[in-house]
């Protein structure tokens, strides 16, 4: 007999009972997956996270396994940046929101700009019909909040440059009447109706402006006017030999007819002057023209 191979063997045995049993795992064995032979389904969510691709198998009415919290779903696409794509897109909302702060904002500017240095070098005369085209194209283009807020912009740059006077007979005489014909072009009136309700309004602006400038220079303007008016109408009555001294109530019939009329003059050059801007630059569709002006144009 050999005899190192039987103490080998010996002492193999004494180190294998002398060694101590090792304690069992706290935690049970996991139990095994029950496969179904219709799909399988992934239990470890780490191993749903980490893998890329669909086992073969998988229902694809599964939604996105996960996420990493900035919109990217299962497959690395990024859906928070498709959304961002389609806000900055031509129709999206950002983009349209942006443009609109953009051009009011521009119009304000140029609006304020002409009128403060037309009434600096006093040629207002010659370009006071163009200061409230501006406030109509906003209202053409992006509503009637949008021409309100250029006028408001455009009085409140006025008020800066120029003091609280400039912007309130900016608004008197030019801000009010551009946004009214620009909200009655926007909600679709009619020639007839937009001439009356604007000449209502310019004679009652023109009226109130009347009224401040003779609150400021502590005259009433309104009083000079008529005196100056009876005057007149008594000189033509005496020439023509009419021997009749003509009333007050007569005088303020006759300068309310002729402020109706110069209103209803102004107001309906500037609803052509305006509408012929309009067509060239490309809102003639937005337009609810007269016959023979759509045939002129």
């Amino acid at each position: 007999m050999n005899l190192l191979r039987i103490h080998h063997d010996r002492t193999s045995f004494l180190l294998h009972r002398a060694a101590p049993r090792r304690p069992s795992p706290p935690f049970p064995r996991p139990s095994r997956l029950r496969s179904s032979p219709a799909s399988v389904s992934v239990s470890s969510p780490l191993s749903a996270a980490c893998c890329g691709f669909r086992a073969r198998g998988v229902s694809e009415r599964a939604p996105p396994a996960c996420g990493d919290g900035r919109g990217e779903s299962f497959g690395g696409v990024a859906v928070g940046m498709e959304e961002e794509e389609e806000d900055l897109s031509v129709d999206g909302v950002v983009y349209r929101n942006t443009l609109r702060l953009v051009e009011c904002s521009m119009f304000a500017a140029l609006s304020g700009l002409v009128y403060f240095l037309s009434n600096s070098l006093s040629i207002e005369n010659y370009f006071g019909c163009f200061f409230g085209l501006p406030i109509v194209i906003s209202s053409m283009r992006w509503g009637i909040a949008a021409g309100r807020k250029t006028m408001v912009a455009t009085a409140v740059l006025l008020l800066v440059l120029s003091g609280p006077l400039k912007a309130l007979t900016y608004l008197l005489m030019h801000g009010i009447l551009g946004f009214t014909i620009g909200s009655l072009w926007r909600l679709g009136a009619s020639w007839g109706a937009s001439i009356f309700i604007c000449t209502l309004v310019r004679a009652l602006c023109a009226m109130g402006y009347v009224l401040i400038s003779s609150f400021l220079i502590r005259e009433n303007i309104l009083d000079l006017i008529t005196i100056n008016l009876h005057a007149s109408i008594s000189f033509l009555f005496t020439a023509s030999g009419i021997n009749t001294v003509p009333s007050m109530n007569l005088i303020y019939a006759i300068f309310g007819s002729v402020l109706l009329l110069n209103s209803i003059f102004l107001v309906f050059l500037l609803h052509l002057l305006y509408s012929v801007f309009l067509t060239r630059l490309g809102m003639r569709t937005s337009l609810k023209l007269p016959r023979w002006l759509e045939k002129a144009l």
